[in-house]
């Protein structure tokens, strides 16, 4: 179970904000650029706040969570919907999801509150939500889709994240329970990967019959698909 499951009901509510910024001239690839740009800034701003102890701060988490996942809706309703597919749209798509991902995560490491084994948890979570979000792409030479299965996909991390940064700004301490939450996390992050790469494993085998192996690998990744 995943909320990617609701994916379709957020890109209709999103669909007259993307034919919007479509007739102002927004392309895919600016929506893209913009959401990683303000993901850069909201996490550099919160591990400069994290380090001086100001965790009021991270009440911006839960909104900016939001703003970004609804960005990465519509550049992908802009990239399907009025032919802005590009070869350099589907690397920023990927590429800028991931260091979205770990600027996002990153200020956790800052709350000295809560422990020296909290840099390298938050540093080992960044990891692993690499290789989750690399195990769905890797599905597509194999089975010509991308694998987004849970328990723990982007939309999921967005949510978990943003209750923690919630918790943070409403004055709840840093501690070990926030260490436990994070470890918690790991472990649902491993279970994903594993989920991923079974699950597009049987996909492939079950399209072997009717695509060659040389087919298979050269399945393009296409924008908007995340």
């Amino acid at each position: 179970m995943s909320l990617y499951r609701l994916k379709p009901r957020f890109q209709a509510l999103l669909r007259p904000f993307a034919h919007l910024l479509y007739r102002l001239g927004a392309t895919a690839n600016q929506v893209t650029l913009t959401a990683c740009a303000g993901s850069l800034l909201v996490g550099g701003g919160l591990a400069l706040s994290a380090s001086a102890g100001q965790t009021g701060w991270f009440l911006l988490l839960p909104g900016w969570f939001f703003l970004r996942m609804a960005l990465n809706a519509i550049d992908g309703m802009l990239a399907r919907e009025f032919a802005q597919r590009s070869r350099l749209g589907a690397y920023l798509n990927e590429l800028c999801d991931q260091v979205s991902d770990a600027a996002l995560y990153l200020p956790f490491a800052f709350l000295s509150q809560a422990g020296g084994a909290l840099p390298v948890l938050v540093v080992v979570l960044i990891v692993l939500a690499n290789l989750a979000e690399m195990a769905g792409v890797l599905a597509i030479g194999a089975s010509g889709e991308r694998r987004n299965d849970g328990p723990l996909g982007k939309s999921d991390r967005a949510f978990v994240f943003s209750v923690l940064g919630l918790l943070l700004a409403c004055g709840v301490r840093p501690g070990e329970w926030l260490v436990g939450a994070l470890a918690a996390i790991a472990v649902l992050l491993v279970l994903t990967i594993v989920n991923r790469v079974q699950r597009g494993l049987a996909a492939s085998s079950g399209s072997a019959g009717a695509d060659s192996p040389a087919e298979q690998t050269s399945s393009p990744i296409r924008q908007g698909e995340t």
